[in-house]
């Protein structure tokens, strides 16, 4: 199944996509949510007759983040072979942790904001795991296919003066408003095999990032077992499971986002989300 949410800020219907057709789910469940996951809403609309429900062609309006108010956004760092190499660093002993601020996940193909007086706002393409089950303390990594609803595309845009160089968390460089396109679906982990994925960023056409989710170091399902150690996951709770090589900063000198930049992100099987770099007005209503 793909899970998608679709209308401006504020208004969004929850839908599943059929081919090229959005079909609305609005009499079934109220929105992609938590609460919704928790009540079975999923498996609410896979025993429904979708036949009569208002439909339209998917991509027709604003397509919004595939699920509502996650309460967690957490990221894994130096998680692909190729990008520890680029970034210079030793190959860590365990998953890096780190969190995003779940206010900045926004649609797909909604705009990437350069913050003020930023000149080192960077891209990130990744996959993000979509928790459909609650878990905690997981017994083994074997468990935690029974926890997650599916997979996304998820692009962790980052600051890395406030990340890299103000000392302290790195959640500092990844909060800031936008700084999180996902989209532009779910797709029910039923549907695809996650472990052999190609994954890609472009900018402006010019292919920056591209690789496999084989070059992870840390799986799928070893991450969502080690986060359940230490912390209780939720319905609709977002994993960004790292980044391959290709990232801004590794190049010499480092090649950053700019306002007018055309950022496109994909992963096979899932699709393609594409977002314009726009600069940081005051007054911008976010």
């Amino acid at each position: 199944m793909k899970i998608a949410r679709i209308g401006e800020v504020g208004k969004e219907r929850p839908a599943v996509i059929q081919g090229a057709t959005a079909i609305y789910l609005d009499s079934i469940i109220s929105d992609w949510s938590r609460n919704e996951l928790e009540k079975d809403g999923l498996a609410r609309v896979a025993s429904s007759d979708l036949s009569t429900l208002p439909r339209e062609a998917f991509g027709s309006r604003r397509i919004a983040a595939p699920i509502k108010n996650p309460t967690k956004v957490i990221c894994v760092g130096l998680n692909y072979i190729g990008h520890i190499k680029e970034s210079g660093a030793e190959t860590p002993p365990e998953p890096i942790i780190f969190m995003k601020a779940p206010d900045c996940v926004v649609g797909p193909n909604d705009d990437v904001i350069i913050p003020p007086g930023s000149n080192a706002t960077d891209y990130e393409v990744e996959l993000a795991i979509i928790i459909g089950k609650p878990a905690l303390y997981l017994e083994s990594p074997k468990e935690s296919r029974d926890h997650i609803l599916g997979y996304s595309i998820s692009q962790d845009i980052s600051e890395r003066h406030w990340q890299l160089e103000r000392s302290g968390q790195w959640m500092k460089g990844k909060s800031f408003p936008n700084f999180n396109p996902i989209g532009p679906v779910i797709l029910t982990s039923d549907e695809i095999d996650a472990s052999q994925l190609r994954l890609w960023c472009s900018v402006n056409g010019e292919i920056r990032q591209d690789s496999n989710t084989s070059d992870l170091l840390f799986g799928i399902d070893h991450i969502v077992w080690y986060v359940s150690q230490f912390m209780e996951l939720h319905p609709g709770d977002i994993i960004n499971t790292g980044t391959p090589f290709g990232v801004g900063f590794g190049f010499k000198p480092p090649k950053y986002l700019k306002p007018g930049d055309v950022l496109s992100t994909g992963i096979e099987g899932i699709g393609e989300i594409k977002s314009n770099v726009v600069l940081y007005m005051k007054g911008d209503r976010l």
